[in-house]
């Protein structure tokens, strides 16, 4: 092919200049592309669904960028975020173990000190020695 200087090779007529798949996938990756779409069902004004779509496709490295890494964190796709779920639950366990003896021992030390005390007065209760007359002076009748 006959080269043109810088808008490059002559092609013949009906040769198609395409992109090949490989290079527009490699361009859609490190670009990155978004596709957006809503689908809404009314029946009379009334709307009874919405579903809202976002699609976006782009490398790692180019989500990265973006900030987005979520299948970092969920532990259905990355067994370290599997790994810390376990973690995190183990450490939970551990806790629960942890206050359950803590209250078995002082629910033992409370029943300890009321086997020592004397038993407890109720609101009624008068101290022994007292009559119930106090305000009448100890009149004989």
């Amino acid at each position: 092919m006959p080269y043109t200087g810088a808008r490059g090779p002559i092609r013949p007529a009906g040769e198609r200049t395409g992109t090949s798949l490989a290079d527009l996938l490699e361009r859609i990756l490190d670009k990155g592309i978004v596709i957006v779409g809503d689908i809404r069902v009314n029946l009379l004004d009334i709307e009874l669904l919405t579903v809202k779509l976002r699609l976006l496709v782009a490398s790692v490295d180019r989500a990265k960028e973006m900030g987005i890494d979520w299948w970092e964190h969920d532990p259905s796709l990355s067994s370290r975020a599997r790994a810390e779920v376990e973690a995190a639950e183990q450490r939970d366990r551990l806790e629960h173990d942890r206050l359950a003896e803590e209250n078995r021992l002082l629910r033992e030390r409370l029943a300890a000190l009321e086997a020592a005390a004397p038993p407890a007065r109720q609101v009624g209760d008068r101290p022994a020695g007292s009559s119930g007359e106090a305000g009448h002076g100890g009149q004989e009748g």
